[in-house]
């Protein structure tokens, strides 16, 4: 994956530092352009798949979101840590929308298990139930590069 710096002036995430960093339980602030041409920002919970190097969110099938990713599959995400050391990733991908089941089912589980700890959980039991009835997807975001900034690493 390609990572460079967000400001050239401050110092930026190495490959295993973006791994790890993608794996907390920060919002993932997702952009898109609806059909006027104007940004539609939405903070998501999500799951990085280290493996394939795909961050994932699920979404209602009738989102906003998921209607303009429809029409215009290029992204741009944003997260960061607004506790000190400031930093964060941010980038732009493609993003692609996955409607079956098999997929959308366990990767909403991994989602919910990211952030809340259990499947027990309310929230949790009603993503898995609408999953199952069709009314969630999956938006697969494969990223073109990562931007990062890492106050924490400034010397003074």
């Amino acid at each position: 994956m390609k990572i460079i710096n967000a400001v050239s002036e401050l110092p930026g995430m190495m490959q295993k530092e973006v791994e790890t960093f993608l794996e907390s339980k920060l919002n993932l602030q997702l952009a898109t352009v609806d059909e006027q041409g104007d940004p539609n920002i939405q903070p998501v919970w999500f799951y990085y798949d280290r493996e394939n190097e795909k961050l994932w969110i699920n979404t209602s099938k009738s989102a906003k979101k998921t209607q303009n990713i429809r029409k215009r599959p290029t992204i741009y995400f944003s997260i960061d840590d607004e506790n000190p050391p400031v930093r964060g990733v941010k980038g732009k991908g493609i993003a692609t929308i996955i409607e079956d089941l098999n997929i959308v089912v366990p990767s909403g589980e991994k989602i919910s298990l990211k952030y809340l700890g259990t499947l027990d959980h309310p929230i949790a039991k009603m993503i898995s139930e609408e999953s199952k009835k069709g009314e969630v997807v999956i938006v697969e975001i494969s990223p073109k590069f990562y931007s990062t900034w890492d106050y924490g690493k400034i010397q003074f």
